[in-house]
């Protein structure tokens, strides 16, 4: 049997989903942005004329940390990802998305797969990441 899980302190789904669903010893996590509880964005300023600033190195960290939270609701950590999808708005941004992303994994982390999508849903966002841990159940 397979439960999903909807987690209160974080930003809640903008849909009918989990943030996780486990599956006997894997952890399906849905896809996550840096969006915060509040409805706004890390990596998302704004200055007083309305110019809107994103940040892809910001965003991708916040990513990160989001799914770390999700994962330590199951008693997991960013060890037991075994596979990452990255969905990035714009491929220039690679270098500075790639660059977080090894400060948090080397060799030995999760699988990855990045590619490049038209959008998101808001515009703020830059980047959003799905994964799948291996967490056997205690």
């Amino acid at each position: 049997m397979a439960d999903g899980k909807v987690i209160g302190h974080l930003a809640k789904p903008r849909g009918k989903f989990p943030h996780v669903k486990r599956a006997g010893d894997f952890l399906y996590i849905s896809g996550t942005s840096s969006r915060r509880p509040d409805n706004t964005f890390v990596g998302a300023e704004a200055d007083e004329m309305g110019v809107t600033n994103l940040d892809i190195k910001a965003q991708t960290r916040a990513v990160l940390e989001n799914i770390e939270k999700i994962l330590a609701e199951e008693g997991a950590s960013l060890k037991d990802l075994v596979q990452t999808t990255c969905y990035l708005v714009n491929m220039n941004d690679f270098g500075g998305f790639n660059e977080v992303f090894g400060e948090f994994f080397d060799e030995t982390g999760p699988s990855r797969t990045t590619v490049a999508v038209h959008q998101l849903p808001h515009p703020h966002l830059l980047i959003e990441i799905q994964s799948v841990a291996y967490a056997p159940q205690k």
